[in-house]
């Protein structure tokens, strides 16, 4: 018996519910095979041929197992069917059968009654069979099992049982079909695709595998030929093993017909499909009417309408025909019929339930009218939430993509941005009510079907609209990708560059575009854009040749006939016209502009377009200064009028920048919400607030907006940061508290953690984000990518809070960026590029927490790590580069720079980083060369000079720097009133020796937020040690004993009194500026040389080398301490680790001066040898450091090489600037010693020209030297 083999009955009851009448008939014959006379397997064979309509075969087979007790009940019932399925019903037939049926069901077994119920349920007689209901429950099987549980979307538990079948039996066809469609369900594209072909190895034309990897190319891949191919082999697959059985073709390709969008290769293969179907069952309205919707959707008005004709004569689908007519009537502008007729299906409409489809038309048919804006979109807003209304429940699979209907959406779409802004908002402007629309009604399509080119399109335009640009962009490319013939795509990434202020770039898309196309340049947005650019570049005339060129093409009509060419929408030729005008006027071509107006006006007056021209004639109203005017017309617009709200802004524009009146400008917006009552019209007001920096007022209107729309998250946030610019901080972390108590938005976690990050609440600000990471267990992408967001900025918290958890935390961030990264290929392939560079940014940080804790190897591979995701990011190269200059790798480095160099040779980053090579390559001339390159270009840029005025220094050529300071203020007068023009000036003044000429410059820099903390830093040095001798050293202490003690000792406590006034006026925000102070106290009290005191900054020296590991400057700082309280060894233990910390340009200076103060110890102590390496050190990087060549000069003199240390010492007076007398003395002293008596004379007069009492030199060697010169 057949019963007794489950897998055989289970796969024929789940044809016959799928309707493969073929395939129930070739299972039925398999079995009768094996069970041979089977009454059951008999009658789902007769059943199977019933289905494909050959009833008279199926009735002959019923008949034949009438008698038999199993299956006489379903039989009969059978029977009845299929007689009241013939064209000519036998009356007699039927009435003797409905006899039997009464008997029988006396009779009748449980199993028969189990059949019955069956058969009942696969017709659609649901009522009836219900009565089988308990039969068929002790009966049942996984596949109602798990069919039980998707119909409660309990996707999960129904693949396990799924799965459980499939293990069991993995011969099972129905099983695996079952599978793919529920890994579908659960948006599982990759393992759904997978269960497909393993269909496909079982059963080469399986119809359901073939139908989705149809839809996988189309909504996922968007490859053209392989969809095509695809769709062909699910074509083949239908008429090959479904031969007679139009009613499955046309339900299996249905979905393809609403996703092939406008891709004509699939489009045709479809539409003959089709054509074939209806052939075979000519008398299927149904096929008709999806025929015409079909052609519609693709702009084929005119064929549609045949069909449409074809499906209201058959009668069936009367109501779908006939809103199809009407709609082809509205495209070929035949509006008054289209009215007449849509107002008899409105009546209609009330008996049967609203149709979507209705309202869109009424929608259009107002649109095209010229109606009011609100009576359009309120039709719209109506027509999608019916729309979406009757998917709801849905899971993702063919029946989900079929009432999807993309195209429609699009279409809807199209209409709503008839309404919409016609150029990008500006960066913090509040999105277009209308536009957000737009954006929410074309979400599900772009996430269900990213590779469907015209929902894609339409949201890349929404977003350019909405001024996203970033993101507009990446949609297009992923558009131009897709098709890069299109002409659409080429354009509004053209739009796009243009609107970024790219004119290279939108230039080269235009070009791009033509070279894929060549039709392009026939599309009037192609010159449109194209003037755009001239004119934003400056280039007004040929703006202007270009648009009147434009103007010349033909307009296209609403009820007009379709123009062969080129032609102009009216829209469009009113932004050609008003492009021209402004062009105009920016020429100095006032006269022609206002003529130009005047025409405009008169020709579009009575037309939608009239207030947009308006508004547009009030800016040259404005520009005439005729302000008045300008503020009169705007008075005119009312708010019925569609520019209303844009009008209201324009004057409120006008009041606060032109007439200058805060209260009039309110009084705009208040109006505004007067006459247009809503949260985003609130949200204007306080915003106007805001911007007049009136916060308390904006907080009043944001709390009454949000009594009426407590969950706008836009509302909670400008609340939130209203009570930041009063400086309610408390309020306003307890407000973020509060709200996210009341919605759970985790974008508000996110502003509440960084609030509290900029207060330095780091414990709760961890304590926020980690509620929002536990609470986030949602695996849809935004959910994820808020997760990340959440993550970096608990890393961020770490950083200041719990250094050794920034790793771990990072690591979960890119975990969960990755698995971001598998999906958004396949689910939003337009968010790819951000994604990545996200995912780049990651690794970056990664890449910065390792150089702070000095592991370069590791931070290097994490620099690379980001490269593998955006390989010609400068950024990461530049971080890469930075590393290998740091690490000593300068051959590496030179390569990462030439990589910078050659896709921007005007890089400033890398110029300067390979100037910096060039200084280490000992290749002076080529460093300065490459920072004269950058000076040419932006002689104001200090920074530069900064960096140019030490690399002269370090490369002995500070004579020159004089003439570059003098370029500056040849190109600005406003040079020296520049902070970082008094910086790089003071810097020179203290390197050549003049202290107080120094103070002064840097003086008037110390205010500037950029220029200030090293400002004062260097105020501080010098007014702390003047002379710039060794801090600790005592080799020259002998020396210096000459001096008066007394007035030393007054000048620098006056000096100590000055640095600790300029501390005391020093605020430093950062973690860097804070360390910077602490170690500009500690060196004021060093300078005191009171005992107390240097052991005081001694202990704020030890704290900061334990704080932050190897630091240069702390260690240098304790090593003068220990030599000032005479500990010596502890000091030399320090200098000795500085000594091999690898030189950089950053720590530079505090090296030079810690490998001075080693070198001094090792004079003190004889050993000469090691002395002299450390001094060569500092002159290999700094050739004008006078300190290292007067040690020289020391330990020559002392080994009685007074010619070598003559030498030295000359060098030391040149690089000293002959500010030092200490050198000139002992220049001088060595000239007398190795006979150069003239020279010492010489050295003796310079020194005692600015120095007249200077001990010792005019007894000792002046004279000496005089006498010695007499003969």
């Amino acid at each position: 018996m057949s019963s007794t083999d489950s897998a055989l009955l289970a796969g024929i009851i789940y044809y016959s519910q799928e309707k493969y009448f073929r395939h129930v008939q070739q299972a039925a014959a398999l079995g009768l095979e094996k069970f041979t006379n089977d009454p059951v397997l008999q009658f789902f064979k007769a059943y199977g041929v019933l289905g494909e309509e050959r009833t008279q075969d199926a009735i002959s087979d019923l008949e034949s197992i009438r008698n038999h007790p199993d299956t006489s009940l379903c039989s009969i019932m059978a029977l009845l069917y299929a007689h009241k399925c013939c064209e000519i019903i036998d009356r007699a037939a039927v009435q003797e059968l409905e006899c039997s049926l009464k008997d029988a069901r006396r009779t009748a077994s449980d199993t028969a009654l189990y059949y019955t119920g069956l058969f009942l349920w696969l017709v659609g007689h649901h009522d009836k069979a219900r009565e089988y209901v308990d039969h068929m429950l002790k009966t049942s099987s996984s596949s109602k099992e798990a069919t039980y549980f998707m119909l409660h979307q309990n996707y999960s538990r129904a693949l396990e049982v799924v799965s459980l079948v499939t293990g069991a039996s993995g011969g099972f066809l129905p099983a695996l079909v079952l599978k793919m469609w529920l890994f579908l369900a659960q948006q599982d594209w990759e393992q759904a695709i997978d269960t497909g072909h393993r269909i496909l190895e079982k059963d080469d034309s399986n119809i359901d595998a073939c139908q989705i990897l149809a839809v996988h190319e189309l909504v996922r891949e968007g490859n053209v030929t392989s969809a095509a191919d695809r769709v062909r082999d699910l074509i083949k697959a239908l008429e090959m093993r479904e031969p007679q059985n139009p009613s499955l073709h046309l339900r299996k390709i249905l979905v393809v017909s609403r996703l092939c969008g406008r891709r004509q290769a699939i489009l045709q293969l479809v539409s003959s499909f089709m054509e074939r179907i209806f052939l075979a069952t000519s008398s299927c309205a149904r096929v008709a009417t999806e025929l015409g919707y079909l052609l519609l959707l693709h702009s084929q008005e005119k064929e549609a309408s045949l069909w449409y004709s074809r499906a209201t004569k058959l009668g069936d689908n009367s109501m779908a025909a006939s809103t199809g007519t009407i709609w082809c009537h509205i495209l070929k502008g035949e509006l008054e019929e289209a009215a007449h007729q849509l107002e008899f299906l409105k009546e209609v409409q009330q008996s049967l339930g609203k149709s979507e489809v209705l309202i869109y038309l009424q929608a259009l048919l107002a649109s095209r009218k010229c109606k009011g804006e609100q009576e359009v979109t309120a039709l719209l807003r109506e027509a999608v939430e019916l729309h979406f209304s009757s998917m709801q429940g849905l899971p993702l699979g063919p029946e989900y993509f079929e009432k999807l209907d993309p195209l429609f959406l699009v279409g809807i779409a199209k209409e709503y941005l008839q309404f919409c802004p016609k150029q990008p908002q500006a960066p913090g402007h509040i999105m277009s009510p209308l536009l957000k629309q737009v954006a929410l009604l074309l979400g599900p399509v772009v996430k269900a079907a990213p590779a469907m080119l015209d929902p894609l399109y339409m949201m890349a335009q929404v977003k350019y609209l909405s001024g996203e640009l970033e993101t507009a962009q990446s949609m297009v490319q992923r558009c131009l990708e897709l098709d890069p013939t299109s002409v659409d795509n080429h354009l509004l990434m053209a739009q796009i560059c243009l609107a970024q202020g790219n004119f290279a770039m939108c230039s080269h898309c235009l070009e791009l575009g033509v070279s894929h196309n060549f039709q392009v340049r026939d599309h009037p947005l192609y010159h449109f854009i194209k003037a755009r650019a001239l004119s934003k570049s400056g280039n007004y005339p040929e703006a202007i040749k270009t648009l009147k060129m434009i103007m010349r093409l033909p307009t296209l009509k609403a009820e007009g006939k379709k123009l062969r060419g080129p032609t102009v929408q009216p829209s469009e030729r009113v932004s050609i016209l008003l492009e021209l005008v402004d062009n105009l006027r920016l020429n100095g071509e006032l006269h022609e502009a206002t003529k130009v107006m005047q025409d405009t006006i008169n020709e579009f007056s009575g037309t939608p377009e009239e207030m947009r021209i308006t508004i547009a004639n009030v800016d040259l109203a404005l520009s005439n200064g005729n302000v008045d005017m300008a503020l009169g017309m705007l008075r005119d617009i009312t708010p019925k009028q569609p520019c209303y709200m844009e009008a209201r802004e324009k004057m409120a524009s006008i009041y606060l920048h032109i007439r200058r009146d805060p209260r009039l400008y309110i009084g705009c917006y208040r109006e505004l919400c007067e006459h247009l009552p809503g949260p985003h019209t609130s949200l204007l007001l306080g915003d106007a607030f805001m911007h007049i920096q009136e916060p308390e007022k904006a907080l009043e209107v944001y709390s009454e907006a949000q009594k009426k729309d407590s969950y706008a998250a836009a509302l909670v946030s400008r609340i939130g940061q209203a009570y930041l610019k009063t400086h309610q901080y408390t309020k306003a972390i307890n407000y973020y508290e509060a709200s996210q108590k009341m919605s759970r938005q985790d974008s508000l976690c996110c502003e509440q953690a960084e609030l509290l990050l900029k207060l330095k609440k780091f414990s709760k600000a961890e304590k926020v984000l980690k509620q929002a990471l536990e609470h986030d267990l949602v695996k849809d992408i935004p959910s994820m990518m808020n997760g990340v967001k959440c993550l970096l900025l608990l890393a961020k918290v770490y950083k200041s809070h719990k250094k050794e958890d920034v790793l771990e935390t990072l690591n979960q961030a890119l975990d969960l960026q990755s698995r971001i990264l598998k999906r958004v290929p396949l689910e939003q392939p337009e968010m790819l590029p951000s994604q990545k560079q996200l995912a780049a940014n990651i690794r970056m940080q990664f890449g910065e927490h390792y150089v702070a804790e000095k592991e370069y190897t590791k931070a290097a591979q994490s620099y690379k790590d980001a490269l593998s995701y955006l390989p010609s990011d400068n950024m990461v190269v530049l971080e890469l580069a930075r590393l290998y200059l740091l690490q000593g790798h300068l051959d590496l480095c030179e390569q990462q720079c030439a990589v910078l160099l050659q896709t921007d040779q005007a890089h400033e980053a890398a110029s300067m980083m390979m100037a910096e090579l060039m200084f280490r390559k000992q290749k002076y001339e080529e460093a300065i060369k490459l920072y004269l390159q950058v000076l040419e270009k932006a002689p104001d840029n200090f920074s530069v000079l900064n960096k140019l005025v030490d690399l002269l220094r370090r490369s002995g050529k500070l004579d020159e720097a004089p003439t570059f300071l003098q370029l500056s203020k040849k190109a600005s007068s406003r040079a020296p009133l520049e902070p970082g023009f008094n910086y790089c000036s003071g810097l020179y003044c203290w390197h050549v020796g003049q202290p107080n000429e120094a103070l002064k410059f840097l003086n008037k820099a110390r205010k500037d937020s950029t220029w200030g903390p090293s400002a004062v830093y260097y105020m501080v040095q010098i007014c702390l040690n003047p002379d710039n001798e060794i801090v600790g050293g005592e080799a020259f202490e002998n020396m210096l004993a000459m001096s008066n003690l007394a007035g030393r000792k007054e000048a620098v406590q006056l000096g100590v009194r000055t640095a600790e006034k300029l501390l005391g006026e020093f605020y430093p925000h950062s973690a860097s500026g804070q360390n910077q102070l602490r170690l500009l106290q500690g060196l004021c009290l060093l300078a005191t040389r009171d005992k107390a005191n240097m052991e005081a900054a001694l202990g704020t020296f030890l704290e900061m080398a334990q704080a932050e590991k190897d630091s240069v400057i702390a260690l240098l700082a304790m090593a003068q301490a220990y030599m000032l309280l005479k500990q010596t060894p502890k000091a030399r233990t320090q200098l000795k680790r500085l000594a091999k910390a690898p030189w950089t340009l950053a720590e530079a200076e505090d090296l030079e001066k810690s490998w001075l103060l080693l070198a001094d110890i090792y004079c003190q102590g004889g050993k000469f040898d090691l002395a002299s390496e450390l001094l060569r050190r500092c002159i290999q990087y700094n050739k004008s450091c006078c300190k290292a060549y007067e040690y020289m000069g020391l330990i020559m003199e002392k080994e009685q090489s007074y010619k070598d240390a003559a030498a030295n010492y000359e060098l030391a007076w040149k690089y000293s600037h002959h500010a030092s007398p200490a050198v000139g003395f002992k220049l001088a002293f060595n000239y007398l010693k190795d006979k150069k008596f003239v020279e010492a004379i010489e050295v003796c007069h310079k020194v005692l020209k600015e120095h007249p009492n200077y001990p010792k030199i005019r007894e000792e060697i002046l004279e000496k030297a005089q006498g010695s010169l007499r003969p």
